[in-house]
């Protein structure tokens, strides 16, 4: 319980960051202020001293660019998110979820554990697609598939429903299933 009051202000401040994020405009919109990343590194290393955990997979590395270090928009965003939706679940499951997508009622403890998982793995994957956007030209097939997965990633609601997905998106755009795996490798 004293874990959860000390990890409570950083959950609230990660809350307010993403409040206050730029809106995502295109995959392309970067930040390049970098008051932006550090900050939020410097919470999660906080929260990594805090916790006893390590959270530094939801760290964000820019990357350089021609006008200097940057970070896409849409990766801040879900790092950002999905760090807040990993603390909700590990420690703020008992109460109502930050945001108004997530289930607030929950069943049972496998329940649970199962729905964090599967919100987990769909912002893993947006963070994914958000990454590899950028490197696809508009109008190619691997960017098409991209674009219509992302923009239907809010109504899966299981790794089945996922897995079909991926699977008529995929032939949609003329995708192999070898193609899918080099697209996400």
């Amino acid at each position: 319980m004293a874990e959860k009051e000390k990890i409570r202000p950083i959950y609230h401040e990660l809350q307010g960051y993403l409040s206050q994020a730029p809106d995502e405009k295109g995959a392309r919109d970067v930040i390049y202020d970098s008051a932006y990343w550090e900050q939020y590194n410097s919470t999660i290393d906080e929260l990594n001293n805090i916790s006893g955990n390590n959270y530094d997979r939801f760290k964000i590395s820019p990357v350089q660019g021609q006008a200097g270090l940057r970070v896409v928009i849409c990766t801040y965003r879900s790092k950002l998110s999905g760090l807040i939706s990993r603390l909700h679940g590990e420690f703020f499951s008992d109460e109502p979820a930050p945001f108004s997508e997530m289930p607030t009622t929950v069943i049972s403890q496998s329940q649970q554990q199962s729905q964090s998982f599967q919100i987990q793995m769909l912002l893993e994957i947006q963070s994914k697609i958000d990454e590899k956007l950028p490197k696809f030209d508009e109008g190619t097939k691997e960017r098409k598939f991209l674009e219509k997965v992302k923009s239907s990633l809010a109504s899966i609601r299981n790794i089945a429903g996922l897995i079909s997905l991926l699977l008529k998106v995929a032939k949609e755009c003329g995708l192999s299933i070898e193609d899918l795996r080099n697209l996400f490798n």
